[in-house]
């Protein structure tokens, strides 16, 4: 007899293939099988094929011999017989897996994909990246997640962020560049030497940004860099210094140049004039060098590397020379004479101490080049460490600096001694080359729904799903702790994370203990709404008790799971419109929770607030210390607004001890070059081959390319409808 194939192939029948098959179905429930047995279940199957008029002359369907095995099972052993029956429905619900990830894939490759705005889906190496993602993303639903869990992502209670990535690498990270350049290191089976100069520093942290950022999702934050650069500027004025002299002392025939009528003093300080540029030179272009690598080199991912890096802090001549030129490279933009805009990574970081960049203070020239920058081109955003709040105090009490992860991650102290807590008053929070292991978003609107529908306590029904969080933290804690070093070599055997000098066989799970697990919050405005018809501007006491208890039992976990779990106000990139799809496919239309597009993004006022900078900037700060995880604070700035108004109010925000993002709309004409904040349309020339930058939520990113934007739906509609942002 033959066998018709799903695929409609033909074989012949082999009953080693139905032996195999009941093996593994006995071997499930625990029930060994003899040949005899072997021999007696084949006979059952041939009675059932002969029972349906099959004979040995002819051909059966392999969904008639699966029939045929079911009933020959069913006869000999029902216990064996539905574990078969699970195995064949399990391998259907795979079929039907794989079409849905057949389906996704064709739309990724005819239509393209806009859930993240960082990722170009018209190339061809983005669309293989974002098919494997879907595919991956199916395998964590089916092998990872519960049934509960995946019927509360399914309703929308949670979120579970990153699902494609999550099972393989790591989330955001503060990497020690530094730390891996220094002595040397192997990237790629190559031995990479320390650099001895800058322009050669430069180049060595693009190849370990890219290779590096590619082995991971989320942000990838090199903290401080003006400081990782000193010693190499250093090491070139060296080199230049000397040059000069080489040359001011011979001509090109070898001839000496008579120097009696020159003083020492005077050749010293010409080389230094001339040394003193050539480094100047070489940090302009190395910026423009990193600036062109993270924004043209897409990286295995298949989006463009979210890379952070923060600066401001050092007080030498070369450090204030890397913050400034870094500053004016990227105020001055990229791109053709007449026609340059600024590019979207790095994201840039400004390090603010007001006993350093306040009026009169030895950085205030930095600040200064950073106020022009954030003017032109929305960043620098500015990061308060002599302000109120958690990150100052870090920085007052152990001069470490908490900087932030991609967008708005924040990490939560580690104890060099003590751990979660610190050892004694002698022990120091440490927090470069640290990371995160993934976020879990609550939806609080839905949650609240819920309670009021079912009549039950909001609080209980809050706890079920903070519960439901923590079980996934704890089993992606231990998932990832079984990966190999070799996996991500210059993070985990190069140094680059901290205590990341394992052999490359070795497993990561010694190293884990210092890094979070997020909660995430969205959508506190529409919880306020939902609870008594009121927005957090003109109420939000709900809405702060809300984080007070959240607060409270994150730390709760904490002590008793020993991890590090964080909350994290969540910025909602496509998930602000999916989360009303949910809610109204539960709840249906509620003015002021589901009757827009989108929900607001973590704590912030709904963009729709007719409120003054200085508003927002004091409604907010009620939530500031409630989202230690991850936060960032950003008004928009009018206009008509002056320098000394831009100056006024970032000077405050960093008063606050706020984490402050500057936001513009700014658009250029493709055609002529034209710039102005916000046009559709060129007064100029009539063209409308705009390009349009807005802020996304922690970070910028193109609404309009050519005329096509990378932004969804729900986030455009938000981004038509900002007052307050």
């Amino acid at each position: 007899m033959n066998v018709v194939k799903k695929d409609l192939t033909v074989e012949p029948f082999n009953d080693q293939k139905i032996v195999d098959a009941v093996n593994k179905s006995a071997s499930r429930v625990m029930v060994e099988l003899t040949n005899d047995d072997y021999k007696r279940i084949i006979d059952l199957v041939w009675d059932e094929l002969i029972a349906d008029d099959i004979d040995e002359n002819t051909t059966c369907t392999v969904e008639e011999l699966h029939n045929a095995v079911e009933s020959a099972l069913d006869e000999f052993n029902p216990k064996i017989a539905k574990s078969y029956k699970d195995y064949r429905n399990y391998k259907k619900e795979f079929v039907h897996m794989m079409d849905d990830v057949f389906t996704k894939s064709q739309a990724i490759r005819y239509i393209g994909d806009k859930s993240n705005a960082n990722t170009d889906s018209a190339l061809v190496a983005t669309k293989r990246s974002l098919i494997f993602n879907e595919l991956n993303k199916n395998l964590y639903r089916k092998f990872f997640m519960t049934r509960d869990e995946l019927q509360a992502c399914k309703d929308g209670y949670i979120y579970i962020h990153d699902q494609s990535a999550r099972l393989d690498t790591i989330n955001c990270c503060l990497f020690r560049v530094g730390e891996v350049m220094k002595g040397g290191f192997e990237m790629g089976n190559v031995w990479y030497n320390e650099p001895n100069s800058l322009d050669t520093a430069f180049d060595v942290m693009g190849d370990i940004i890219l290779s590096t950022a590619a082995q991971q999702y989320g942000g990838f934050t090199v903290p401080e860099v003006d400081k990782i650069l000193e010693p190499y500027a250093e090491k070139s004025y060296q080199k230049y210094y000397k040059e000069f002299l080489e040359i001011f002392y011979s001509d090109i025939d070898g001839v000496y140049i008579d120097v009696l009528s020159t003083s020492e003093y005077k050749i010293a300080e010409k080389a230094c004039e001339y040394a003193t540029e050539k480094v100047k030179r070489d940090f302009e272009q190395g910026w423009q060098g990193i600036e062109y690598k993270l924004n043209t080199v897409g990286s295995s991912r298949g989006d463009y590397p979210f890379v952070t890096m923060t600066f401001g802090l050092s007080t030498t001549k070369f450090g204030k020379m890397a913050s400034i030129t870094f500053l004016n490279v990227h105020k001055e933009g990229q791109g053709k004479a007449g026609n340059k805009k600024p590019v979207l990574f790095p994201k840039l970081v400004f390090l603010y101490d007001e006993k350093l960049h306040g009026p009169g203070k030895v950085n205030e020239d930095v600040f200064n080049a950073g106020i022009e920058c954030s003017m032109k081109t929305m960043y620098p955003d500015w990061l308060s460490l002599t302000g109120e709040g958690y990150v100052p105090s870090m920085y007052k009490k152990y001069g470490t600096i908490v900087s932030p992860m991609g967008c708005r991650a924040f990490l939560s102290p580690w104890y060099e001694k003590g751990g979660i807590e610190p050892e004694d008053e002698n022990d120091k929070a440490i927090f470069e080359g640290r990371f995160n292991l993934g976020v879990v978003s609550l939806h609080l609107p839905m949650i609240l729904a819920k309670a009021q529908r079912e009549s039950r306590d909001f609080y209980e029904v809050l706890d079920y799903y903070l519960e439901m969080i923590r079980s996934i933290h704890k089993r992606t804690y231990d998932y990832i702790g079984e990966m190999k070093a070799s996996t991500n070599p210059l993070a985990y055997c190069e140094g680059g994370f901290l205590n990341g000098y394992l052999k490359p066989d070795e497993k990561i799970r010694s190293i884990l203990k210092p890094m979070t697990l997020s909660f995430g919050i969205t959508a506190l405005n529409e919880l306020q709404e939902l609870y008594n018809k009121k927005s957090l501007v003109e109420d939000g006491k709900f809405a702060v008790d809300v984080m007070k208890y959240i607060n409270k039992k994150i730390t709760q976990f904490k002590h008793e799971d020993g991890l590090l779990y964080a909350i994290y106000g969540t910025p909602a990139e496509s998930l602000c419109g999916l989360q009303v799809e949910q809610f109204r496919k539960m709840y249906g239309i509620v003015k002021g929770v589901s009757d827009r597009e989108y929900v607001s993004n973590s704590f912030h006022c709904h963009v729709t607030e007719d409120i003054t900078p200085i508003q927002k900037q004091d409604l907010e700060n009620r939530f500031w210390n409630l989202f230690n995880g991850g936060k960032i604070q950003y008004v928009r700035y009018p206009i008509n607004y002056n320098r000394e108004a831009v100056v006024t109010l970032i000077r405050r925000a960093m008063k606050m001890g706020y984490y402050e993002g500057v936001n513009l709309a700014l658009s250029y004409c493709e055609h002529c070059g034209y710039e102005e904040l916000n046009m559709d349309m060129c007064p100029k020339c009539g063209s409308e081959d705009i390009t349009k930058i807005d802020r996304m939520n922690g970070y910028i990113g193109y609404t309009r390319v050519h005329g096509d934007t990378r932004y969804n739906k729900a986030k455009m509609a938000e981004i038509a409808e900002r007052r307050s942002m």
